[in-house]
């Protein structure tokens, strides 16, 4: 057996506990050479999908206005065809009138010159 005295399981217990504090300390970060180009590629990568996410955005924005100019200009021409409806039964009541009043008017005409 060997003979160990007080002061060399100090020490050994001193060498155990900084093997453990060796061990939970962070080590060196290795930088991997090719970081900044992977890191530039998913920048890149990023970028492309915002400005495919802007453009489908911006034509589905265009899309809506385009469907909501064709409601109105739908509606638009309803009104139209609607107002040149009344307009058209319009002129044909005032004609009406017009020939109704021409009749009175001869008829007033013809009895006048039925009494001299």
């Amino acid at each position: 057996m060997k003979n160990v005295d007080f002061s060399d399981r100090l020490k050994t217990a001193a060498e155990a506990r900084q093997a453990l504090v060796a061990k939970l300390k962070p080590k060196a970060t290795v930088t991997d050479p090719n970081f900044e180009q992977r890191q530039a590629l998913r920048d890149a990568e990023v970028e492309r999908v915002r400005q495919e996410r802007a453009e489908q955005k911006a034509a589905a924005k265009q899309a809506a206005a385009d469907a909501q100019e064709a409601a109105r200009q739908a509606q638009q021409a309803v009104e139209d065809e609607a107002l040149a409806a009344k307009r058209a039964e319009r002129k044909e009541r005032k004609a009406l009138t017009a020939a109704e009043q021409k009749a009175k008017r001869d008829a007033r005409y013809a009895a006048r010159k039925a009494r001299h």
